[in-house]
């Protein structure tokens, strides 16, 4: 059977990329495997039949042959250790790779999305001036941290793994922030996994997804 996945049907990040459902449709790409896509409202996420594949009433969502996932990271590493791409054959490799899906998603994300809710969601507190610098602190120690076990390498630990894909899209929440460039090897780390034919692929099908909202 083919995967299906649930995205958004009209995206909040405007086509640029950043929703989760991004992380998944990249990974399937990068196994070459065919997926489908439900495309869902705001709406629609409330409603039971969503609730049901996730209770939080997010996406993405996975459904295949009965089995039924929700959580990016969790969707991202079932699709690594089905399909041969995204996580290498050596034991202590792959558990090196699985260690940097985990370090992406809860060392290096949890700071960027704070940030995130700072100035999204509390830009108009009498205190977010004050708060804020102390949250981009946070995000510039985790970068300089990152950028300093990257060094010159092209990926986080040998081959381009699902640890990288998860981090470069976590990476990629900072767009126009201006931190990922305080760290030349971390912009060209992020340029560098843009520029898979894989990731323009996923990227392309989800600005498809936006562009025919606008048009309609």
């Amino acid at each position: 059977m083919t995967a299906t996945i649930t995205a958004f049907e009209t995206a909040p990040d405007r086509g640029r990329g950043l929703a989760r459902d991004m992380r998944v449709r990249w990974a399937f790409e990068e196994v070459g495997q065919p997926y489908q896509v439900r495309l869902a409202s705001f709406e629609a996420l409330r409603q039971p039949a969503h609730l049901a594949r996730n209770p939080f009433g997010q996406i993405p969502t996975y459904e295949e042959d009965g089995l039924v996932l929700f959580e990016s990271g969790s969707i991202v590493f079932h699709i690594a250790e089905r399909h041969a791409g995204l996580l290498p054959a050596a034991p202590d490799a792959r558990a090196r790779a699985i260690t940097w899906m985990f370090a992406a998603l809860n060392t290096i994300e949890p700071p960027i999305v704070e940030r995130q809710m700072a100035i999204l969601a509390e830009g108009d507190r009498s205190w977010t001036p004050q708060r804020l610098p102390l949250v981009e602190e946070r995000v510039r120690r985790r970068l300089g941290e990152l950028s300093r076990h990257l060094g010159e390498d092209d990926w986080l630990d040998g081959a381009f793994s699902a640890g990288d894909l998860l981090m470069v899209t976590v990476l990629r929440r900072l767009a126009g922030a201006g931190l990922v460039e305080e760290h030349p090897n971390l912009a060209a780390y992020v340029a560098r996994s843009e520029a898979r034919p894989a990731y323009c692929r996923a990227f392309a099908a989800q600005l498809a997804v936006f562009e025919a909202a606008q048009a309609g």
